[in-house]
């Protein structure tokens, strides 16, 4: 029920926000980019294999949504709608990528290079060997977070759960769960830097 309440109220303030974006608001389309823009990243990436092709997808994602606002129906929550425009999108450049792309076979979902670091350039064994060496680099990064952080990691990245299933197994409301997630990123991204460390 706390997970219902959770997501009704989420769709309620999403459509509220649509609605005065409508009617002028040009600040608030920030709000659902701030709230969406993460979960639409990933969900591209797990599609695309490659972070900058992920990226441009997102912003195009996002662009898309808000140039073709009106047409979007509050019958259904606004990040349904976001989503099939992201699928779409992914499904899209996919197929135009098909003749020249080298799919890579996943064969240990749990490995954090398959979600992070994944690539669509060749897989020659330099390149290759590179980016298994800055996964282990990351994974040491992890453990540098405190324990609840490094959970949550593990969760989302390495057992690539959704933010529902983190948050009934945690048994904790869903915006905490995107909350931690969110701080628990900054830190690994400024312990990286911290480090020197390159993500691509």
């Amino acid at each position: 029920m706390a997970l219902e309440h959770q997501a009704s109220q989420q769709a309620i303030l999403d459509k509220q926000i649509v609605r005065e974006i409508l009617n002028g608001d040009t600040n608030g389309f920030q709000k659902l980019m701030d709230r969406y823009y993460d979960i639409i990243f990933y969900t591209l990436l797990k599609m695309v294999h490659s972070k900058k092709s992920a990226e441009e997808l997102t912003l195009d994602v996002f662009s898309r949504a808000y140039q073709n606002l009106s047409s979007y129906s509050d019958d259904y929550a606004f990040s349904t709608w976001l989503f099939s425009i992201a699928t779409n999108r992914g499904i899209d450049f996919i197929r135009r990528k098909k003749a020249n792309t080298v799919i890579i076979e996943e064969e240990n979902k749990d490995d954090y290079e398959t979600v992070v670091l994944a690539g669509d350039s060749e897989q020659q064994p330099d390149k290759l060997l590179m980016k298994q060496q800055k996964a282990g680099e990351l994974r040491s990064l992890v453990e540098e977070l405190k324990p609840f952080w490094q959970k949550l990691i593990e969760m989302r990245y390495f057992k690539e759960l959704s933010y529902e299933e983190i948050a009934a197994q945690l048994d904790l409301p869903m915006g905490t769960v995107k909350n931690q997630l969110y701080r628990a990123k900054q830190k690994l991204t400024k312990l990286a830097e911290e480090k020197h460390m390159e993500t691509e």
